[in-house]
C-alpha cells in the first residue's frame, strides 16, 4: 500500500493556500499579492510566522534587480518564524554581458 503524503501551505500576506503531495522534502513560492506580486515562499499551514519584502538599500545603476509591482527594488524575502529562527530568499541582480566584434 503506497501513502501519499499530503501537505496543507498558507500564505501569511494574503489568502492563497495549496495542498501537495510530493515525497521528497519541498517548499512551495506563488505570486503574491500581498507582496506587491513578488514570488513569495508559502510555509506549512498554522505556522506563527511573518513573510516580508526587504527592499534594496543601495544604488541600483544598471543593473537588473528583481522589483515589486510598484517598481521598488527588492534584495530579499525574510520568512520569520515566531521561535525566532527565519529563511532568506535573495533576489540577486541578473548578470549580464556585451558582445562586441
Amino acid at each position: 500500500m503506497l501513502l501519499v503524503a499530503e501537505r496543507r501551505w498558507s500564505c501569511p500576506n494574503c489568502d492563497f493556500t495549496d495542498v501537495t503531495t510530493e515525497a521528497q522534502p519541498h517548499s512551495r513560492f506563488h505570486a503574491c499579492r500581498g507582496l506587491k506580486g513578488l514570488s513569495a515562499p508559502m510555509v506549512p499551514a498554522g505556522t506563527r510566522c511573518k513573510v516580508e519584502a526587504r527592499e534594496r538599500e543601495d544604488y541600483v545603476d544598471a543593473e537588473h534587480v528583481q522589483a515589486d509591482g510598484e517598481g521598488r527594488p527588492v534584495m530579499a524575502i525574510v520568512t520569520e518564524r515566531w521561535d525566532g529562527s527565519n529563511d532568506v530568499a535573495v533576489l540577486a541582480p541578473c548578470a549580464t554581458a556585451d558582445l562586441r566584434e
